[in-house]
C-alpha cells in the first residue's frame, strides 16, 4: 500500500525528540542504532520552516533513575504518585556530555530548544505534558503561537519519548506524523510494538521520509 503523502507548508513544524549523547551508542542509555536516525533528521531538517529539539534535562538524583530506589534494578518499575514508573540507568544529567545534543546534529535554523525532565519528582516523556499528564511543558502554547496546524516527530526512542509525544500532539487537535526512519525504539519488552499501536489509535499517522512532498 502506498504512503500518504506528507506535504510541509508554513504551519508544519519538525519535532526532534532527544537526539542526546546518552542516548547513542555508547550512552548511559544506548537506543540500538541510535545514531542512525542523525543522516536521516539532517536531510529532511532544511525542508522545514520550523523545528523544535527536545532536550532531556534532569537534575541529578532524578526520580525516574534507579540509583534513586535502593533496591531497584534498571528496567524495574515502581509506583510513583503519578502511576507506574520505569526505572532507568542515571542519564542525561544537567549540563553533563551524556545530556548534549549529538555533536553530528546539524539543525543551526531550530526555532527552540525545549529542555524537559527537569522537575525531580516527575518524568516525562512527552514534550508536552510531563508524566503527571497535567504539568505542561509549554510546547503546545508555542506552536499555537507560530499557527502550527501540523507535527513531524522524528528522534529517540520510538516507544517512549517519540511515542508519548506524538499521542499528546493528536489529542491536542494538530496533524501529527512520525516518520519511522528516523526514529530508533528502545523496545522493552514489546513496547515498540504496544506504543505504535497506541500512536495510531490515538490517529498519528506512521511514514518514511520518502512521503514527503
Amino acid at each position: 500500500m502506498p504512503q500518504p503523502e506528507l506535504h510541509i507548508d508554513a504551519h508544519t513544524a519538525l519535532i526532534v525528540v532527544d537526539v542526546q549523547n546518552d542516548f547513542l551508542p555508547g550512552g548511559a542509555l544506548a537506543v540500538t542504532q541510535g545514531d542512525d536516525v542523525i543522516p536521516v533528521i539532517n536531510r529532511i531538517a532544511p525542508r522545514f520552516q520550523n523545528v523544535v529539539i527536545t532536550q532531556d534535562w534532569h537534575p541529578a538524583g532524578h526520580l525516574s533513575f534507579a540509583s534513586s530506589h535502593p533496591g531497584y534494578d534498571h528496567y524495574q518499575h515502581i509506583d510513583m504518585p503519578y502511576g507506574p514508573q520505569c526505572l532507568w540507568p542515571d542519564h542525561c544529567v544537567q549540563g553533563s556530555t551524556g545530556a548534549e545534543l549529538a555533536e553530528s546534529l546539524a539543525i543551526p535554523h531550530a526555532r527552540l530548544i525545549l529542555r524537559k525532565g527537569i522537575h525531580r519528582d516527575i518524568d516525562s516523556y512527552s514534550a508536552f505534558l510531563e508524566a503527571d499528564r497535567t504539568t505542561p511543558t509549554g510546547l503546545l502554547a508555542w506552536l499555537q503561537a507560530q499557527h502550527i496546524q501540523q507535527v513531524v516527530i522524528v528522534g529517540l526512542a520510538t516507544d517512549f519519548c517519540v511515542a508519548w509525544t506524538a499521542i499528546d500532539a493528536a489529542q491536542a487537535g494538530l496533524v501529527t506524523w512520525v516518520m519511522e526512519d528516523a526514529c530508533r525504539a528502545i523496545d522493552i519488552d514489546g513496547s515498540l510494538h504496544q506504543a505504535t499501536t497506541t500512536m495510531k489509535e490515538a490517529g498519528v499517522t506512521i511514514v518514511t521520509s520518502c512521503s514527503l512532498h
